[in-house]
């Protein structure tokens, strides 16, 4: 087969994948004397497009399973898609907005049936893209975290930790955001630094004292409970105890020593307002302080405040606060201050630290054995660094708020009787699962017998399901023989945000459900910056589209190029020199591929042996070099560095085969002397053991050029180049 000049990817790409997914070459071929090579995908939320990191991540998974496909290991990569409670409820909002209507205008019901609209139509989007990009997953096994299968498992895993005792419910302080009008994980708050003030209130004792504390946030004075001190802070230690009269409010309250107050801190003495800060909070439970809620679920001033604060916004109360407190002469001083502010990472409002009834899982005893695997190195993190960074995490981690005041999610299987027993009930809410039509009166109350029992209304955090998605993909609770065979996974890889969000949580199920760790190697990619260093984004104009990206230059060079700039260790600044790059190089291999074929044409395939007399030093330096190579290479594969495989297979093809030796091969093949044969076959050895190297990472050019090769099956299920 002759194969055209140029290569175009546009001819080959969308074809040769069809080719692999209809043949059934991305469903492993279950072995039970060989032990499979498994990835369960980072779903990505059906939110809309695949961004550049997203594309990254992807790409160095294919890599792996493609790489282990050859190899002969029994391969698979489950695929599938998030429901990404608060981001997708979001969009879907934002969509109803553009025609004049909020959530409330269709009720619950109607809008998670938009909600499912939404999901069909970008879960097709997203399955699209990762098939643009090479990924060579096994489509038969889509998962999606609502899946109704997938549900079972969210269902039985929630049942499981209440009948441990590791659920529970209760009043604590929890990030609320006023706009999203939900509880969010302390990891979904992203932590901004900004210039504000730091102001100076002077706090009136009843012997006629005064005490000063300093605060960032005056309104919050409003539900002051205390005054709190170190109690190693001496200037302070005959205060403690006395009574000091809040500003404003005139509320009496008390000085109490803590250890969790800060020296440094202003002068020394804070005001505690347990009702709506995490420290306060715990202070106030050391001292069983009341908690007075100042400031509701709309970020507005309650009548707990005070009349003349009711129904202001939380920031024009602060300007009111300070005025007040500037006339009564309790404002002593203010002055500048940086310091951290949390925002909601979905939609960028400043979040309330509120006390809120919810449901938290205790994390005391799920937390060791997720301690100890790491240890011990059962599991282990690439690179090295981040196992440190996951364990001082784990060794300070605080219970888990799992509950959500959402209607997009897994509702919360749990029931409330009117004579306050709490109901959790897996059979309940599997029936409901199955759309079983039971009449409410049916379900009787265990304790008190009475029939008017409501469900919870709230939904699960979204992290709560995907931290089953190692095994409930594979069909847990059930017993499969997926499960059986393909859990654990071997290999994730992801971005260091969500460590805690996923990985975490992760190895605490598969440890608590399986009693086995859910993967063995985990990789944290580089982040994805611009050119300058800031993160991509869409909504700024500073994004990049991968699909815009292999339209342009091909998918083979857009990988290419990601994994030559994804130093280990190191975030990226891309650039699109490295996919030009990229471009180049498969121009390169196919032009060099077509020269090889086209002096092949009267080769009689021999073997090294029948030949070896025959080899030049020239020969035997590039089959050397090419053992070297894949042995290299391979050794890279077990430290995850795909920048130097890249580079390795990169200068080998480029320079060590076409730039040296197929110089010196035409020649002798032009001559047409006793050496012939033994450079025709060197130059077929040579290319076809670099075409295999270089599938992994660019297996659209590869397999094109394959094809023309005529060999007995395609390069996707080749076997690995073999060495001595």
């Amino acid at each position: 087969m002759e194969m055209p000049k140029a290569y175009n990817p546009k001819e080959h790409e969308d074809k040769i994948y069809q080719s692999w997914e209809d043949n059934g070459y991305f469903k492993p071929k279950i072995d039970k004397s060989k032990k499979p090579f498994v990835v369960a995908i980072p779903p990505p939320n059906v939110t809309g497009s695949l961004h550049i990191g997203h594309a990254l991540d992807n790409t160095i998974q294919d890599v792996m399973i493609r790489y282990n496909r050859m190899k002969g290991n029994p391969t698979l990569w489950i695929p599938g898609t998030d429901h990404a409670g608060i981001a997708t409820q979001n969009k879907v909002e934002q969509r109803l907005a553009k025609s004049g209507k909020t959530k409330h205008d269709l009720g619950r019901e109607k809008f998670v049936e938009e909600v499912w609209k939404w999901k069909d139509e970008y879960q097709g989007h997203i399955v699209g893209q990762l098939k643009k990009l090479g990924s060579s997953c096994d489509w038969s096994r889509l998962r999606f975290t609502m899946d109704k299968d997938y549900s079972k498992s969210v269902i039985e895993a929630f049942a499981h930790y209440y009948d441990k005792g590791y659920l529970y419910r209760g009043n604590r302080i929890i990030n609320w955001c006023p706009r999203c009008h939900t509880s969010i994980s302390d990891l979904e708050v992203e932590h901004e630094e900004e210039l504000g003030s730091l102001w100076y209130i002077k706090y009136q004792i009843e012997n006629g004292k005064d005490i000063t504390v300093a605060t960032t946030r005056p309104e919050t004075m409003l539900g002051d409970t205390a005054i709190a001190v170190n109690p190693a802070d001496k200037k302070f230690s005959d205060l403690v105890g006395k009574v000091a009269i809040l500003p404003i409010i005139n509320r009496k309250i008390p000085i109490v020593a803590d250890k969790a107050v800060e020296l440094e801190f202003g002068t020394g003495a804070v005001k505690v307002t347990p009702a709506h800060d995490p420290v306060d909070f715990e202070i106030g439970e050391r001292h069983k302080l009341e908690k007075i809620i100042i400031i509701d679920e709309d970020g507005k001033m309650t009548k707990e405040a005070g009349e003349q604060f009711f129904g202001m916004d939380r920031f024009e109360a602060r300007e009111a606060v300070v005025k007040l407190l500037d006339e009564g002469g309790w404002l002593t001083k203010v002055e500048p201050y940086s310091h951290s502010v949390g925002h909601c990472s979905r939609c960028h409002t400043v979040v309330e630290p509120l006390l809120s009834l919810q449901w938290f899982v205790s994390m005391e005893k799920i937390v060791v054995p997720a301690i100890s695997v790491v240890k011990k190195s059962e599991i282990k993190f690439h690179p090295n660094k981040w196992k440190k960074v996951y364990l001082d995490w784990m060794d300070n981690i605080r219970d888990w708020c799992i509950s959500r005041q959402l209607w997009w999610g897994h509702q919360l299987p749990v029931w409330y009787c009117e004579c306050g027993k709490i109901i959790v009930s897996k059979e309940w809410a599997l029936e409901e699962l199955e759309n079983v039509s039971r009449e409410t009166k049916t379900r009787e109350c265990p304790k008190c017998k009475s029939h008017k029992i409501e469900r919870d209304q709230d939904v699960l955090d979204t992290w709560f399901s995907s931290a089953l998605w190692p095994f409930a993909t594979l069909g847990w609770p059930e017993k499969t023989s997926d499960l059986n065979y393909f859990y654990p996974t071997m290999f994730l890889a992801t971005a260091r945000d969500i460590i805690f969000l996923w990985v975490a949580r992760m190895i605490m199920s598969g440890l608590e459900f399986m009693d086995e760790p859910p993967f063995k190697d985990v990789y944290i990619h580089a982040t994805v910056f611009n050119k300058e260093g800031k993160r991509m984004s869409k909504s700024l104009g500073t994004g990049v589209d991968p699909l815009d990206l292999m339209e342009k230059y091909g998918t083979d060079a857009m990988r290419f190029g990601l994994l030559w700039q994804t130093a280990q260790g190191q975030d990226m600044k891309f650039g699109e020199d490295a996919i030009l790059n990229g471009q180049r190089f498969a121009n390169k291999i196919w032009n060099a591929s077509r020269f090889v074929m086209m002096n092949l044409d009267d080769y009689k395939i021999v073997t090294r042996e029948t030949i070896k007399d025959n080899l030049t030093k020239e020969d035997k330096l590039i089959l050397d070099e090419l053992e070297i190579t894949i042995k290299q290479l391979e050794k890279y594969f077990s430290r995850y560095d795909f920048q130097h495989a890249v580079e390795l297979i990169y200068e080998f093809f480029w320079h060590n085969f076409c730039d040296k030796y197929i110089e010196v091969a035409k020649i002798r093949i032009r001559k047409n002397d006793k050496t012939k044969s033994a450079a025709q076959y060197t130059l077929d050895k040579t290319l076809k053991d670099s075409l295999k190297m270089l599938h992994p990472f660019m297996p659209f050019v590869t397999e094109a050029i394959w094809e023309n090769l005529n060999q007995k099956k395609p390069l996707i299920i080749s076997d690995w180049p073999k060495y001595q």
